[in-house]
């Protein structure tokens, strides 16, 4: 085998040294425009994370515009101004009502009652469930009312002293309680009531409601016989309500009562009581509801 003479065995020497010397100049030449583009793009996205006063107004913008909506049209938000739901419901409670519970129709959106062009078809229709309590417009006076689901489309309601006989079955009530309270009325009065647990074909859970006597006008009612499309609606305090008892007050049309409520005046399920701050005066002898929070209806 031949041996390489010294002179070329040098020349490679020096041409592999050359070339390892240009490899670590890359390698740090490298680092370096990498470093420096780096801190360029760390300046960059410093300055994109800069707050500003636009950036800030238009987040919160977005956020109402989306509460609005959800509120408007998803979900309601009502107050309750009168004792006809006692005791499920205290004046003064405010809760929230799922619009999408029955199907949609105008009725579900603001001032819906005005748009009458959109017609009283309901999209996705369905029917409640005996005792769903329910937020609706009275078709006489258009006034936002809420009451309790008692009968579907076919079913036959009558009120005999006071009791409710549902398809000319008696509805067995059972008594809880009895006490005094003030009406949140312009003139208080003071009332008896008696407090009963009820429970119809159909409830998960009983209810309970408050009978003064069983001989107020509306304690012998009916029968009714709920025609199609509609639902029948009664209220919790029962001689302290205007319900589907009656209907349109030709003496009176402002006093009118929903009579038969059609689909197409429904708005939506009552789902929860959100809060309630006691808003009557202790008073000796008297019951007065306290404060409650977040419990489902």
């Amino acid at each position: 085998m031949s041996k390489t003479p010294p002179e070329i065995d040098s020349t490679v020497k020096a041409v592999q040294q050359q070339l390892s010397d240009n490899d670590i100049d890359a390698s740090t030449d490298s680092g370096a425009s990498s470093g420096a583009k780096t801190g360029k793009e760390d300046a960059a996205a410093g300055d994109d994370k800069t707050p500003t006063l636009m950036s800030e107004i238009r987040f919160y913008a977005i956020f109402v515009l989306c509460f609005v909506l959800f509120s408007s049209f998803g979900w309601g938000h009502y107050r309750i101004p009168s004792e006809s739901m006692q005791p499920t419901l205290e004046v003064g409670d405010r809760l929230y009502v799922s619009k999408f519970a029955y199907g949609y129709s105008r009725q579900d959106l603001p001032f819906g009652n005005k748009l009458t062009f959109l017609g009283d078809g309901v999209f996705n229709a369905s029917y409640p469930e005996r005792g769903d309590v329910v937020v609706f417009r009275n078709p006489y006076t258009d006034m936002v009312t809420i009451k309790r689901v008692i009968g579907l489309p076919g079913d036959r309601i009558e009120y005999r002293a006071g009791r409710i006989l549902m398809n000319g079955e008696l509805i067995e009530r059972k008594k809880v309680d009895e006490f005094f309270y003030r009406e949140e009325t312009e003139d208080q009065y003071v009332v008896k009531v008696t407090k009963y647990e009820e429970q119809w074909e159909g409830e998960d859970a009983p209810h309970y409601i408050y009978e003064r006597a069983d001989t107020y006008a509306n304690d012998n009612m009916g029968e009714y016989v709920v025609p199609d499309g509609h639902i029948f609606l009664t209220g919790d305090n029962r001689d302290n309500s205007l319900d589907s008892r009656v209907g349109y007050n030709a003496q009176a049309p402002s006093k009118s009562g929903p009579g038969f409520v059609p689909l197409s005046r429904v708005i939506g399920r009552a789902e929860m009581m959100v809060l309630s701050f006691k808003r009557c005066k202790e008073e000796e002898g008297l019951k007065c509801p306290g404060s409650r929070w977040f419990q489902k209806l």
